[in-house]
């Protein structure tokens, strides 16, 4: 059967030949100011979109310059004079992961007399009696001091627990690790010599990626975070702009958090906040990315999406909290301003993916009913000069090359457009997050469950912490993925192909979190949960 005669017996005359003013008897003058004010809004998400992908540029050209000096060695350290440091180890029912960090830590190489680990315990269920358990079995094989600090309510969250600890901790310095971090045993030896500097109130290392090979999930969340960890953390660093402590796999001058203002709770994102404040008030971060603090990535899509709600939206309400701040600081230069409060303001860029990608429709209707206006929709391409931008950004920091440089660049090609493809399909989910923190939407801190997985399972991984449900985002991630997809191929029938690659991408993004979503919930439906496979890839 003819694909165009098909088309046309399901949706009537070709889309292209749609006029909005006919269509709907508007009046010409009121349909053609519509469709500027929609060109207008369109075109400010490409600008806006444009600008971040030319500050990430950048960071991109700032860090690989900086990759060309040499390495400053890690300062002379006397051991016998060592600080007293305080390790902090918050966790909320992490049954299947207590007791691996524990162990770890507690292996630490630092002067036993002069180390200190805090387990901040909010949990509520088992894992209490697992965790305490842990600590007697540690103490007394290593001889380590540690403490088992359990809270009976959780307030605050993780900067509550921190916060509450913090008045007892012995330590001058404090190093926090999240439950899913694994560090090398002289994490320590290779960190504390840096505050010899009395100006460095930070010291903040790379995340490694214990499961990176886990599946197509947790390859792509290494690529972007690597992009994060060398790019964002090290081109800030090597230009003196501020960087962020991870909330993990770093370390903290006590004085430093005091000085700051302590923990605060009033967004999700306390490790983001602090660090602003500490940097206004004149410390210095220093970044780490030869020392790496290995950690789980979230293996499911339930996990993952989580996860990013939690990151975007608390980045959201640092803006609202700290941009005003950070504009009328006395003593901070211009540049740090602007690449501060690009920092602060990153999340929103998924707002404007996703407006982008709804007017993208409209602007279709616009370039069929109204020929003078033409001329305006030709500048979308500016969005490939934004891809490309963000390509560089991402070789860059891309971890996988090898002497075979046509081979890596192939490689790469594939999944940065895997890596864009996806981030397309979570835009739904991040803008939703973004606007609530914008909107001061109060929610609680929900954990990223870990599953302690490291390599490539055929078996079904089973974790009671991760719940699964089919909400209005995913209902909207899928009625996403059925527009696009069948605008994509309308307009690929009809010859109309300027737009189709994008909304191919934009079907095929939310396609894959809808159905995964869908099938994590409701497997029997199905009778199997699809391999999402990095071997497939």
């Amino acid at each position: 059967m003819n694909l165009v005669f098909l088309a046309e017996s399901i949706v009537g005359e070709p889309t292209w030949m749609f006029n909005w003013g006919d269509a709907y008897g508007y009046d010409h003058y009121w349909s053609h100011l519509l469709a500027k004010l929609i060109l207008i809004i369109y075109g400010a998400c490409l600008v806006l979109i444009f600008l971040y992908s030319l500050l990430q540029l950048s960071l991109a050209i700032v860090y690989k310059q900086q990759k060309k000096e040499p390495k400053n060695k890690t300062p002379d350290f006397d051991l016998d004079n060592a600080p007293v440091v305080t390790v902090q180890l918050p966790m909320f029912n992490e049954y299947y992961v207590a007791e691996r960090i524990i162990e770890r830590v507690a292996q630490l190489e630092y002067p036993k007399d002069k180390l200190e680990i805090q387990v901040l315990d909010d949990s509520t269920d088992e894992t209490v009696d697992v965790i305490a358990r842990k600590v007697e079995e540690v103490r007394e094989e290593f001889g380590v001091d540690i403490k088992h600090i359990h809270r009976t309510n959780r307030v605050g969250y993780k900067a509550g627990a921190l916060d509450d600890a913090l008045g007892d901790a012995r330590g001058e310095f404090i190093a926090i690790f999240d439950v899913d971090f694994l560090p090398d045993t002289d994490f320590l030896l290779k960190t504390i010599p840096y505050f010899q500097d009395d100006e460095v109130g930070v010291v903040q290392t790379r995340w490694g990626h214990i499961n990176k090979d886990y599946s197509l999930l947790t390859e792509l969340q290494a690529f972007g975070l690597n992009g994060h960890f060398a790019i964002e953390q090290g081109g800030r660093n090597a230009a003196g702009h501020y960087i962020n402590f991870n909330g993990t796999g770093g370390v903290w001058r006590k004085e430093t958090i005091d000085d700051a203002g302590g923990w605060e709770h009033d967004t999700l994102t306390e490790d983001l906040d602090l660090s602003y404040r500490a940097q206004i008030r004149g410390w210095k971060f220093q970044y780490l990315e030869d020392v790496i603090a290995p950690a789980e990535l979230p293996i499911t899509m339930s996990a993952l999406k989580g996860q990013q709600h939690r990151w975007m939206k608390g980045g959201a309400e640092c803006f609202r909290k700290m941009a005003w701040q950070l504009l009328t600081a006395k003593d901070v230069r211009l540049s740090d301003r602007i690449h501060g409060l690009s920092h602060l303001f990153n999340s929103s860029v998924f707002i404007f993916i996703l407006i982008l990608s709804l007017l993208s429709l409209p602007v279709l209707h616009i370039k069929d009913s109204f020929s003078d206006l033409n001329y305006f929709i030709q500048f979308g391409s500016i969005f490939i000069l934004s891809t490309v931008f963000l390509m560089y950004y991402y070789w860059n920091s891309f971890r996988d090359k090898t002497e075979n440089t046509p081979k890596s660049l192939g490689n790469f090609f594939i999944r940065f457009f895997q890596f864009l493809i996806v981030s397309m399909g979570l835009s739904l989910n991040n803008a939703v997050a973004v606007i609530e923190g914008y909107m001061g939407i109060k929610s609680s801190f929900v954990r990223t469950p870990k599953f302690n997985v490291s390599s490539n399972k055929s078996k079904k991984v089973e974790n009671k912490y991760d719940k699964k449900s089919i909400s209005l985002i995913t209902i909207g991630e899928g009625i996403l993925f059925v527009v696009f997809g069948f605008t994509a191929i309308n307009r690929l029938i009809y010859g109309d192909i300027g737009m189709v690659p994008f909304h191919l991408m934009l079907s095929t993004g939310y396609g894959l979190v809808f159905f995964y979503s869908l099938f994590e919930v409701r497997p029997a439906i199905f009778g199997f949960v699809p391999k999402f496979s990095a071997s497939n890839a």
